[in-house]
C-alpha cells in the first residue's frame, strides 16, 4: 500500500512498484477523478504490476482499513508539507500526527501487515543549520533529534519531529511489523506529474521567473533526487535487515550553488542567479518581503553549510545518489518543457 499515491515522492514509489510486477493498493482523496489519476495511469500501461485505488483522508480514522487489507508493506508518503500557514497547529503539527497515528493504528488491525516505510525528513534531525554546533563531528547523523524547532519557529520541523516521535512510540507498543524511517532532505528532480503542487516545485521555478534574479542566500541544506529517494524507500521495503532511521540525501548544498549548476545549459536564457546576498541584508530586508521568514531563521541559517551524514543508507540499504546537477537539470527542464518557467531575459 502507498498512502498519498498521487504526491510527488509517491508517484516515483508506485512507478518503481509496477514496474517491479507488485500489485499497488493506491490511497487517494478521490479515486473516480480521473485527471488527478492520469499520470498514475500511465504508469500502469506497459509495466508488468497492477493498481488498485482506494479512498482514504490522512485525518480521517479508519479509512485505510480496505486499501490495508492483505498487505504486508506500507509505504505511508502523505504528509502536509507547507512553509506558509497562518496556524501551524492546525495545517502542520496535528495533521502531521494524526496522519501518522492513523496509519499505524490500522497497520496494527491488519494482521497482515509486516513492514512500514515512512517518509520522514531531515527536519525531524534538526531545526536549523546552527545545530549543527552541538552534533557530535558537527555533522547531522541518524542518532540526532531536532530539540531547537517549537509551534512558534521552524513549525514544520517541529511538525516532522513529533510526528516521528509518535510513529516510533506506537511501533513499540507491538512485535509484529518493523518500522523504517527514512529522513530526507531537500527534494528534487522531475514529477511523475510535471504540475504536482509540491513546496520543492515553488522553490525551483523562482530560479527562472526572475525573482532571484538579484542574488540568492547561501542557506545551506541537503538535497536529494527524487528518483533516488523511491529506490530508497524501496530498499527500504525489501532489504531484511533495514531498521531504524536512515538519511537520505545525496549532497550538502545551498540556494547558490544549486542555481550554479543550472547555469551552463540555461544561464544565457533564463535570469538564474549568480551571486550571494549578504547576510545582513537579508536579514534586514526578508522579513518584510516574505512574512514565514523570520530574522531568528536568517541568523540560524544563512550563510551555515548543512552537513549530512549519509553513509548508514549507502552501507545498509545500497543506497547511491546521481550528481546534483542532473536532478537540477532534468527538473527544470521539465518545468520549461510544461510551461512553468518562461524565458524573461
Amino acid at each position: 500500500m502507498v498512502t498519498g499515491a498521487t504526491g510527488y515522492v509517491a508517484g516515483w514509489i508506485v512507478k518503481k512498484l509496477l514496474d517491479e510486477g507488485f500489485t499497488v493498493h493506491a490511497t487517494v482523496r478521490d479515486p473516480d477523478d480521473r485527471e488527478k489519476l492520469r499520470y498514475l495511469n500511465q504508469l500502469q500501461e506497459g509495466a508488468p504490476g497492477k493498481i488498485r485505488y482506494f479512498r482514504a483522508d490522512l485525518l480521517d480514522e479508519g479509512s485505510y482499513a480496505e486499501a490495508m487489507e492483505a498487505c504486508e508493506l506500507v509505504f505511508h508518503t502523505a504528509s502536509p508539507f507547507k512553509v506558509s500557514v497562518q496556524d501551524p497547529l492546525k495545517e502542520l503539527i496535528e495533521p502531521a500526527r494524526l496522519g501518522t497515528r492513523n496509519v499505524l493504528e490500522q497497520a496494527n488491525r491488519t494482521p497482515s501487515v509486516r513492514r512500514v516505510v515512512i517518509t520522514g525528513s531531515v527536519a525531524a534531525i534538526y531545526g536549523d543549520n546552527a545545530d549543527i554546533e552541538s552534533t557530535p563531528n558537527r555533522m547531522f547523523t541518524e542518532e540526532v533529534w531536532n530539540t531547537s524547532s517549537s509551534p512558534d519557529h521552524q513549525p514544520y520541523a517541529y511538525s516532522k519531529t513529533l510526528a516521528e516521535k509518535e510513529a516510533w512510540e506506537i511501533h513499540g507498543r507491538q512485535e509484529r511489523w518493523d518500522l523504517v524511517m527514512l529522513n530526507p532532505s531537500m527534494v528534487i528532480g522531475p514529477g511523475i506529474n510535471p504540475y504536482a503542487t509540491s513546496e520543492s516545485f515553488n522553490v525551483i521555478r523562482l530560479y527562472g521567473d526572475g525573482t532571484l534574479k538579484f542574488g540568492v542566500t547561501r542557506w545551506g541544506m541537503g538535497v536529494v533526487d527524487v528518483r533516488d529517494l523511491a529506490e530508497a524507500h524501496f530498499k527500504a521495503g525489501f532489504t531484511p535487515e533495514a531498521s531504524g532511521r536512515y538519511i537520505v540525501s545525496g549532497h550538502n548544498s545551498d540556494f547558490l550553488e544549486m542555481g550554479e549548476l543550472l547555469l551552463p545549459k540555461f544561464g544565457e536564457e533564463y535570469p538564474i542567479p549568480r551571486r550571494a546576498l549578504p547576510k545582513w541584508l537579508v536579514w534586514l530586508v526578508f522579513p518584510m518581503m516574505v512574512k514565514t521568514t523570520t530574522r531568528k531563521m536568517i541568523a540560524r541559517n544563512v550563510d551555515i553549510p548543512w552537513i549530512g551524514d549519509n553513509s548508514r543508507g549507502r552501507r545498509e540499504l545500497g543506497l547511491t545518489y546521481r550528481p546534483q546537477q542532473e536532478s537540477m537539470v532534468d527538473f527544470f527542464q521539465q518545468m520549461i518543457d510544461h510551461g512553468l518557467v518562461r524565458k524573461t531575459k
